[in-house]
């Protein structure tokens, strides 16, 4: 899902933690409303056509950012960006602002929800007109606008109002629905790539970004009449304040602290893995090939730790895991892999633990608030960390990388501050968590002694 991964944006999955009771008096408050006849939630027609309608919608909008490397890889090649180091940041600013506006967007389509479908027939055309800007760009900065912040605003405006829909009528069985939703981007990552990449190298970027405009207007243009909400529009907007006393619990600041540092090392790899087996004597098909195993791993992984964290598997187990077998993963088989076997195993272990951290954030949500809207706040704020650190990773990858270049050595030289710094992160972002074992009111006693005993303090 976008920003990355379905997962990723499970907008309100956490509002129904208590279960199917909760669902049943929403569903006969929603079917009392106006005395009107609601359709049927939860499965039927139209719930089943709205989640495939978007599942279409996430598999191919979504998809294209998350094929970015393949454009990075070919970028890099051509005469007038080969100077560039910072051609990642176009992908990065596309994906990035999809998580930074959460927190923004999210009470905005919760408070005028009447107004999703305008906001659809703004937003989708205005990505599809980024692309085609995008088309006549002959410059890092004209890219980074168009394909970058045209795309990633449109994606935006026209993603969380399709969302919202969806969650109308997924109530009970909302976690089925997302799952299936994460499961698209995962097949668009593991296709997209190969035909992008094909396009770029026969025809170049410019028509490249043409077709792929044209291929969405016509595979999606059509659906668009079907994104209908499943409650009447006059009673689908809500004033509701939000609880924001979490802010104040250092269990909040403590998993954005570690979300954020996860954000800015989980990036690279999707960024840079293509180039890098370029660099390694590889085809450009042989990186793609990787795109595409990490992106089905990533779906598996996801699945798999929202599973275990629906069993009640302890959350700080979940991420501390994650972060530690991905950082394992970035310091040994990305840094000194240097043959295609072993960076196809490195995609598959990235994929599946690296994104594994992102299905924890319901569970982070509900651990640091069980009030409906404060929990559905952080999860909004969450959103907004990994933007922080999707936007960075682009600047701070093209400030690492060398321009010298040893075949054999760590991270083929050219990327070894890349992949340092990305397998620090990971390390960190696990790291962190354990302050929530710490005292805080006995750390800052203990502090407050050491600063006393070495004069500092009086």
């Amino acid at each position: 899902m976008a920003a990355t991964n379905a997962g990723d944006l499970d907008l309100d999955q956490f509002q129904i933690s208590s279960g199917s009771a909760q669902a049943t008096i929403n569903s006969a408050i929603e079917e009392d409303v106006a005395g009107r006849s609601l359709a049927r939630h939860d499965g039927g027609f139209a719930a089943w056509r709205m989640l495939f309608t978007a599942f279409v919608f996430e598999a191919l909008l979504w998809g294209f950012p998350l094929s970015f490397g393949v454009f990075e890889e070919y970028y890099s090649s051509l005469p007038e960006f080969r100077d560039s180091r910072y051609t990642s940041v176009i992908g990065t600013t596309a994906s990035g602002i999809s998580y930074l506006a959460a927190p923004i967007v999210i009470p905005l389509i919760k408070r005028f929800s009447k107004y999703r479908r305008h906001m659809i027939y703004i937003g989708w055309p205005l990505c599809l007109a980024g692309l085609v800007a995008g088309s006549f760009a002959r410059t890092l900065g004209a890219l980074i606008f168009t394909q970058g912040i045209m795309y990633g605003f449109g994606f935006i405006l026209f993603y969380y109002p399709i969302l919202s829909m969806v969650n109308e009528y997924w109530i009970a069985r909302r976690g089925m629905a997302y799952g299936l939703l994460c499961s698209a981007s995962g097949v668009s990552g593991a296709a997209m790539p190969f035909g992008v990449e094909w396009l770029l190298h026969r025809y170049g970027y410019p028509t490249t970004l043409r077709v792929i405009a044209v291929g969405l207007f016509v595979l999606t243009g059509p659906l668009i009449p079907l994104l209908r909400g499943r409650l009447p529009e006059s009673e689908t907007s809500t004033s509701a304040r939000t609880d924001f006393t979490f802010l104040k619990t250092p269990l909040f600041w403590i998993y954005s602290l570690s979300n954020l540092l996860m954000g800015m090392g989980y990036f690279f790899p999707s960024l840079y893995l293509p180039s890098y087996a370029t660099l390694n004597g590889m085809t450009s098909t042989n990186g793609v090939v990787l795109l595409a195993t990490m992106s089905i791993s990533q779906v598996v992984g996801q699945l798999s730790f929202g599973y275990l964290s629906d069993q009640n598997v302890p959350i700080n187990v979940l991420i501390t895991s994650s972060t530690a077998i991905a950082c394992i993963a970035v310091y040994t088989s990305w840094g000194l892999a240097h043959t295609f076997n072993v960076l196809l195993g490195f995609s598959l272990l990235y994929g599946f633990f690296g994104a594994g951290y992102t299905a924890t954030w319901a569970r982070m949500g509900t651990a640091i608030s069980s009030e409906p809207t404060a929990a559905f706040t952080a999860f909004g704020l969450l959103n907004f960390g990994k933007g922080v650190g999707n936007i960075l990773a682009g600047p701070i990858g093209g400030a690492l990388l060398t321009s010298s270049v040893d075949v054999g050595g760590y991270g083929a030289k050219r990327y070894e501050g890349v992949v340092l710094f990305a397998g620090s992160c990971m390390f960190l972002s696990g790291a962190s968590v354990g302050l929530c074992y710490v005292d805080i009111s006995k750390a800052g006693k203990v502090l407050q002694s050491c600063l006393r005993i070495g004069g500092w303090s009086r």
